[in-house]
């Protein structure tokens, strides 16, 4: 039996990805060990979304060969994409598998056994076909991702996604509830939708066969799955019509991920993002009248080229009015093969650290009048986990809205929906409560 070990950069599309390649490797034979360990092939699945990532992924790759040289290594993915074949000059990967071909790695382990010596590369910008990859198993046992999209449409200044990932590609609405029904099976009772451009999902298909609210309305219906989560969402998708439909859907979290980037309208249209604040204000409004109380999160670049200390303000501005329940903050970094590369007006590193330390204190704050918010009121918690803190046992979980609670308890609950009366901050930073009734979905 050969050792195989894997290792993810990048995002939650990624992680899938190097999953499903896992379980390919499992169910041939292959033993699974950890990446520190020594096997026989090493898989790194790469991220190129900016040039740091780039240098990770060439890191990992030459750290599986210093661990056995004599072992295969398999670089696959994004940065594949974006280097291409030059990356076989380094002698620390002997195979590149490009973003639509994980799907066929066994077959290529084979093919090499079998001496043929060869990239597995080409354009994705000729990719039309969502590549088959499906995912029976995942780390824990409560809420699974399920990828239903690929490839973006966008180009927006600052990303080369379009260019590693190719064009739009939807997965057919009858092989993502085979693998939610399979995941139901298993005892999932919450699953993830995910996807590079996850709105854009259906966009590919004839006129007529289904869009993302078709495969959030089908998978409410299939039994044992009791909560719907939706990863990250453009605004332009929250029309009147959408949001309205939405708030219909039982099951679905109201929990969205909107990504913003910006709060400054001068710079949105240098990143080339395809609306305006008022559009976003609008989006979120919208999202506040049809769901009680939403968890509303975001994603933000500072230091983006050109960006004056009074567009940065108006970013600032921007998002103590919304008061975002999260805001991941990202400094600009450049990638090669960009338009914003090319820009004039780069942002010295030292005012993208000042201006990202703002916005993350923000968000602390904002996230903290959102938890305060909860306290004294009945929440429904999926449970995962146990921890020790302070010397005592608490099961923690997540609520509809993502907001983490903990209950100290005796026993395990796992992977159960219970209502928990939340009526304290603990110190360590997590919201506390008791059951409410011994109250049990």
């Amino acid at each position: 039996m050969k050792r195989a070990a894997l290792h993810n950069l990048g995002c939650k599309v990624n992680a899938y990805e190097t999953k499903a390649m896992q379980e390919m490797l499992e169910r041939h034979g292959y033993e699974i060990v950890p990446f520190e360990e020594e096997a026989e092939v090493y898989i790194v699945n790469t991220c190129s979304v900016t040039n740091m990532a780039d240098r990770k992924s060439r890191q990992m790759l030459h750290r599986a060969k210093r661990r056995n040289p004599e072992a295969l290594v398999v670089a696959a993915g994004c940065y594949v994409q974006s280097a291409g074949e030059e990356l076989l000059k380094d002698s620390a990967v002997d195979i590149l598998i490009g973003n639509n071909e994980k799907g066929r790695l066994t077959k290529i382990l084979e093919e090499w056994e079998a001496g043929r010596r060869a990239s597995y590369l080409h354009s994705m910008t000729r990719e039309t076909e969502y590549e088959r990859l499906t995912l029976s198993q995942h780390e824990g046992h409560t809420r699974a991702y399920v990828k239903i999209q690929d490839g973006c449409n966008q180009f927006c200044s600052y990303c080369i996604i379009p260019y590693t990932r190719g064009r739009v590609r939807s997965r057919r609405l009858s092989d993502i509830l085979e693998e939610v029904r399979s995941l139901a099976r298993g005892g999932y009772q919450e699953v993830v939708l995910t996807g590079i451009h996850l709105d854009s999902y259906g966009v590919d298909f004839p006129e007529g066969e289904g869009d993302l609210l078709t495969v959030i309305r089908e998978i409410g219906s299939i039994e044992g799955i009791k909560r719907i989560r939706l990863g990250s969402l453009e605004p332009r998708i929250m029309t009147e019509s959408f949001v309205r439909s939405l708030s219909r859907e039982e099951k679905l979290c109201p929990h969205f991920h909107l990504s913003l980037q910006s709060g400054c309208d001068q710079t949105l249209k240098r990143m080339n993002r395809r609306y305006d604040t008022e559009e976003f204000r609008a989006c979120c409004e919208r999202l506040c009248r049809h769901f009680d109380h939403p968890a509303l999160t975001t994603d933000v670049i500072v230091g983006f080229p050109g960006e004056t200390e009074e567009e940065f303000a108006q970013t600032y501005a921007f998002l103590q009015e919304i008061c975002f329940f999260e805001t991941h903050v990202f400094k600009y970094s450049r990638r090669k093969g960009t338009r914003a590369d090319r820009m004039e007006g780069q942002i010295p590193e030292e005012t993208k650290t000042k201006r990202s330390d703002m916005l993350l204190a923000l968000s602390k704050k904002n996230q903290q009048a959102y938890e305060r918010r909860l306290l004294g009121s009945r929440v429904e918690v999926l449970m995962e986990e146990s921890r020790v803190f302070q010397g005592e046992v608490y099961q923690i979980g997540h609520t509809r809205e993502y907001v983490q609670v903990a209950v100290p308890v005796k026993k395990d609950l796992s992977n159960q929906l219970v209502r928990v009366f939340v009526d304290d901050l603990a110190d360590f930073g997590i919201l506390c409560g008791h059951l409410a009734d011994a109250d049990r979905k």
